[in-house]
Parts: structure tokens; C-alpha cells; sequence
């Protein structure tokens, strides 16, 4: 595959790791974030801190509102989500690591898109599967990249289906 500006759209043949080349980007789709999905990521996973929901004690914070949790960016970035998803259904072995740092916070009303884009392809010894890099950002409509990290993945190979 050699255009490496960006994949093509969903319903299109499924990738393998040889197919992936550094430098292929892929931009998801924007999402604004509302109350209700600060509400609900704090129910899910027990994380009640008042900086999230209470805009009383938001307002007494450093960030003066609530502020979105760390974790729901990382959710958000995810490549699941993403358009590429579908055309790795055939070849996702697993999500094997993450790392995520946070530039600025992210409000109720924000609008943010995530982007993936391959960092670095290592191959197995065994040649059955690989491990892929993406450079993951979090941009935001009017403050531009607000978490930046990378997500690895182990990816099956062609001769490695089956295997």
C-alpha cells in the first residue's frame, strides 16, 4: 500500500501487518463531549472525584469547570473506534500497551477527533504476527493536540492466519 497520507474508507479489504507502512494515517471521527458522558465514565469505572460532575467544586478548581477524566481521552482514542477498525477485524491479536500524556484539559461542549498514525513495525522471530506502534493525538476543534501518546498492538500476518 503505498499511499501514506490515509487508509482507505471502511468496507474495503482486510489489512494485515505487512500491509501497514510507517507513516499511514488515520483520523476518526469528532465527537463533542457532554455531561452526561462525564457522568457516565465516572459510573463505569467508580471514579467519582467532583472535578469531573460537581460544577460547584469545579469551579473552586485550577480549571475553574469540570474537566474531562484522563482515562475517558484514552477511551476516545482508541484505534477501536476508529475508521480502520473494520479493515482489522481478520488480523487484531490484542491491545498490548498504551501510553498517554495530557497538554491541556478538556471541557464539556469540547469537540475533539482523535488521530492514529504508524509509528514503528516490529516483526515476530516465529513470523506469525507483528507489533505495531501508532502515535495517538487527541485533537481539539479550537485548542489543537490536548493528549498525545502511542498505542501498541499485536497484529496477525498473512502467513500467519491460521497459524
Amino acid at each position: 500500500m503505498s499511499d501514506r497520507s490515509a487508509l482507505r474508507p471502511v468496507g474495503q479489504s482486510q489489512l494485515f501487518f505487512e500491509d501497514l507502512e510507517v507513516g499511514m494515517r488515520v483520523v476518526g471521527r469528532e465527537r463533542q463531549l457532554t455531561q452526561g458522558d462525564f457522568q457516565a465514565f465516572a459510573a463505569l469505572t467508580g471514579d467519582a472525584h467532583p472535578i469531573h460532575y460537581d460544577e460547584v467544586y469545579a469551579a473552586q478548581s485550577t480549571f475553574g469547570r469540570c474537566v474531562a477524566h484522563g482515562l475517558l481521552l484514552t477511551g476516545l482514542s482508541a484505534l477501536g473506534a476508529s475508521p480502520l477498525s473494520a479493515r482489522l477485524h481478520d488480523s487484531m491479536v490484542a491491545f498490548i500497551g498504551q501510553e498517554m500524556r495530557f497538554l491541556q484539559p478538556v471541557f464539556i461542549g469540547d469537540r475533539v477527533t482523535p488521530e492514529h498514525e504508524v509509528h514503528s513495525l516490529q516483526a515476530s522471530r516465529e513470523k506469525h504476527h507483528g507489533r505495531v506502534r501508532f502515535t495517538v493525538k487527541l485533537r481539539e476543534s479550537q485548542k489543537g493536540i490536548v493528549a498525545e501518546g502511542h498505542h501498541d498492538y499485536r497484529l496477525r500476518m498473512r502467513s500467519g492466519v491460521g497459524a
